[in-house]
This record gives structure tokens, sequence and C-alpha cells, in this order.
């Protein structure tokens, strides 16, 4: 899953940073509120972790703006502010969950996990394609009656893959997915982990639509029997 961090507090951010990311979580981070917004209203994530006070843009603004520009990402804000008459303004602005500072960052990820499952109608069992269970809290993917944990970048390509089945994913999308802002891989990566997943789903599975991008085909996905 694909995080946008915004958070002007570079020591707490720098922690949650290491925490979301100890994970299978890609995560971006921004201290500023002008750049937030480019990033929300311009770029594909799976959730952004809003804090209000911010440089030049304010929070609240910031997600007022999205949401009037039919950005449906799903937002946590994670304030200071902790009177109920600003927390009813967050989520009246269009919100998913609201959680004021000091926290405990085991309820923030309870929380993402919570909003993250509403927002994509994911199961409390895991994300189902055909004969595939990919569970987003630990990893596992479940293939012709068979499980294993899956690295982490592979567990970032199939989880896009099975959120958005028979639709293609272009290289850049995914390599959003794996990498976020860090542009440091090798240009052959996403590559190699699409060749490791099709050893695991079959390679039926997921197709290549040359020159464009990938697809998860939901027909072969139910036609898996066992892993190759």
């Amino acid at each position: 899953m694909r995080i946008l961090l915004v958070e002007d507090d570079h020591h707490l951010a720098n922690t949650m940073l290491g925490m979301l990311r100890d994970g299978q979580n890609t995560v971006d981070w921004l201290d500023d509120g002008q750049q937030a917004l480019g990033a929300l209203t311009s770029e594909h994530f799976d959730l952004a972790i809003l804090d209000l006070t911010l440089p030049r843009v304010d929070g609240l603004d910031i997600l007022k703006a999205a949401r009037k520009q039919g950005v449906q990402t799903p937002v946590i804000i994670l304030t200071a502010r902790s009177g109920l008459d600003e927390k009813l303004t967050g989520l009246d602005a269009g919100a998913d969950d609201y959680l004021t500072k000091p926290f405990a960052m085991a309820e923030l990820k309870a929380r993402i996990r919570a909003v993250t499952r509403r927002g994509s109608s994911v199961p409390q069992n895991g994300l189902t394609v055909g004969q595939l269970v990919l569970n987003p809290d630990n990893g596992q993917l479940t293939s012709g009656g068979e499980t294993t944990t899956l690295p982490r970048s592979e567990f970032q390509i199939l989880h896009y893959l099975m959120r958005h089945p028979d639709q293609v994913a272009t290289r850049r999308r995914l390599e959003e997915q794996l990498y976020g802002w860090d542009h440091g891989a090798e240009s052959n990566a996403l590559e190699v982990h699409i060749h490791h997943l099709r050893r695991r789903v079959g390679k039926e599975t997921i197709r290549t639509l040359r020159g464009v991008g990938y697809l998860l085909d939901s027909q072969a996905a139910a036609r898996v029997t066992e892993c190759p």
C-alpha cells in the first residue's frame, strides 16, 4: 500500500516512517501543505495521513480542496486539535477518521486497517480474486491451496493488481506502489518481481500488455489449482 504522510514535526515523522514502513507499505513524506495538496490531487495513494497545522496551507484546507476536486483517497487526520467541534469539522470536510496526538502507533495501524478495508471493500479474511487470496495484514498469499508469505515488493504489486482485477496497471503506477518517490530501483526490477509472481500464481494470471503495463486476469485466477 502506498501512503502519503503529511507531518511537519520531523522527529515524529521519522518515527512514523520507520514504523509504517516496517510492513508492506511504501510511504512518501511531505512537511509542507502546498506540496501536500499538489501530491494528493495529482498522484495515486491508497491512504493519506494528514496533520492539520502545516506551513503554507492548513491541512483542513488541503482536505476540502482535494474532495472538491474529486479525490477519493482515504484520509486519516492526525493532529493535536482535540476539541469535539474540530473533530466534527474534520469529518464533515471529508476525513475518513480523526486521531488526536499523542497517540499509540498500534491504534493508528488499527485505524489504517479499518479505513483501507472499508474503502476497498476487502473482506476481513483477505482480498480474493478467483483462487487467489491475499491477506493485507501479514502479506500471505494462498494460491492453489498453498500459503506463502510474499516478499514486500511482490506483495505490493499483487496487492495493487488484485484490487484492480482486469484493469491495466501501467509500469509507472506499479513502480509508484513499490518505490514512491525513491527512484533508486534498477530498470528491470519490476520485470523480475513480475516473473517471480507468475511462478506463484501462474503465467496466464498476470498478463503483459506490451508498451502499456500489466493486468491480472480474473478468469485465469479462477483456474489456478496449484502453485506452479
